[in-house]
């Protein structure tokens, strides 16, 4: 019997088949999604801020990895190599970073959500992991539901069909 493992805000999860990762209200966060189709194990990290270095500054002790995008990936990373998947076949699809709130003016700081998906799409070329989906941007907020028997990645937004990543 599948289990749905919901991934809050700042968290991470990793599990196997036949168990379904869930993020609901995905706004300006990403969820970022890493799946070895091999051996049917996945992982979500649900992620608030790019840079964990501009909030907390060198070298400060991180007390959730989850929260930024900058610790999040590679502790993902870590967590999934434990439960047997190899980094090579990792597929990586992303979901979120929507501009939720409208700014006037040039105020970059303030353009959190797609920060946080440039952020995610430059940790992921260091990492040399393959982004392999993706439905970002906008500005509406997005739930999204994770089937680690078959990596399939279904996003649900209000007042829309689901889109299969």
């Amino acid at each position: 019997m599948a289990e749905h493992i919901r991934v809050g805000m700042s968290e991470i999860a990793v599990s196997r088949t036949p168990d379904v990762l869930v993020a609901i209200g995905l706004g300006s966060c990403v969820g970022v999604c890493f799946y070895d189709p091999q051996i049917k194990c996945g992982g979500m990290a649900h992620v608030m801020l790019p840079n964990s270095v501009q909030i907390v500054g060198a070298g400060a002790e991180i007390t959730k990895p989850g929260k930024f995008v900058d610790t999040a990936l590679p502790e993902l990373l870590r967590r999934m190599i434990q439960m047997g998947a190899l980094a090579s076949r990792l597929e990586v699809k992303i979901v979120g970073g929507a501009q939720m709130f409208n700014f006037n003016g040039e105020n970059d700081r303030m353009q959190i959500g797609p920060r946080n998906v440039e952020a995610t799409e430059q940790i992921l070329a260091k990492m040399n992991l393959k982004l392999t989906g993706k439905n970002t941007g906008g500005n509406r907020g997005r739930s999204v539901r994770f089937d680690l028997a078959t990596g399939i990645v279904t996003v649900k937004m209000l007042n829309s069909p689901d889109f299969i990543i």
